[in-house]
């Protein structure tokens, strides 16, 4: 089954390699951070945090916005395109598990995806320290671990969505869909809800809290707001609650966790149903 898994990721990641998406992909975060080096952003001051922190910090804010659509949007194609363009059949001539297919690809799609992310900070400490900067290691690692929760929640997302596809354009619409509504249900909607409705306070923290572009933007702000004094009223029932230790346990453990539930889901209904 590890063999199968393995050999599905491989496939995966190739395929990935060879996509135009992927190049598209790369570019972008790779061209985020260049553009913020390029406009001199390491040089200013915000909250007291400059060089490489502050570089971070915008970056950290740009790829809540931009990971979570490109990864719905490729994702989702997985297991919809394969079975549009009739794989299905070929796939079960060959001695390859249900398992490890839907997990290898699953990886192997993981691996693709945050890999740019990952090496596009990299190559910006890498660039601070040719400069001379300071590098924040312990903030580089913070940010580099809830990328990786962003990610993998995104993406058990993404898989559970194109499992319930039958069409590349229906699993697009969902993934778009999907993604909308997290974004406004960010400040938009909820904010609307306690103004018009009076909806106790609490009761909004908790459904903005299971949120996963929620959660990893309040995770965000703690580094470098540890009183969540951005979010106003809410960071008191926030703290209360969870303490800033708890919220960062919080922040890693629930997206992994709910993308996880969205994979195991997709792939039970994948196992179940028809195929073809």
């Amino acid at each position: 089954m590890l063999k199968h898994l393995w050999l599905s990721a491989k496939l995966d990641i190739a395929e990935s390699l060879r996509a135009r998406w992927f190049l598209i992909y790369a570019l972008v975060f790779g061209g985020i951070v260049a553009l913020l080096f390029l406009f001199g952003l390491t040089e200013s001051r915000v909250m007291g945090f400059t060089g490489l922190s502050r570089l971070l910090i915008t970056y950290i804010q740009l790829c809540m916005a931009i990971l979570p659509i490109f990864v719905l949007i490729t994702t989702v194609r997985s297991v919809a395109g394969d079975r549009e363009a009739g794989i299905f059949e070929y796939l079960l001539s060959l001695p390859v598990s249900l398992t490890g297919w839907y997990w290898g690809k699953l990886l192997g799609r993981f691996i693709t995806v945050y890999l740019p992310v990952l090496l596009a900070m990299l190559a910006a400490a890498a660039w601070a320290a040719f400069k001379g900067l300071e590098i924040p290691w312990l903030q580089f690692s913070y940010y580099s671990a809830l990328l990786l929760a962003l990610t993998w929640c995104f993406l058990g997302i993404g898989m559970l969505l194109s499992t319930l596809a039958r069409s590349i354009d229906i699993a697009q619409g969902l993934g778009f869909l999907v993604w909308l509504i997290l974004l406004l249900f960010l400040d938009l909607i909820l904010l609307g809800m306690l103004i018009q409705q009076q909806v106790q306070q609490e009761v909004i923290v908790a459904i903005a809290l299971l949120n996963p572009m929620q959660v990893f933007r309040t995770a965000a702000m703690l580094l470098f707001d540890p009183q969540l004094v951005l979010l106003g009223p809410a960071a008191y029932v926030i703290l209360d609650n969870f303490g800033v230790k708890g919220y960062i346990i919080w922040a890693f453990v629930y997206p992994i966790g709910f993308g996880s539930l969205c994979a195991a889901l997709g792939y039970s209904l994948f196992k179940r149903g028809d195929l073809p």
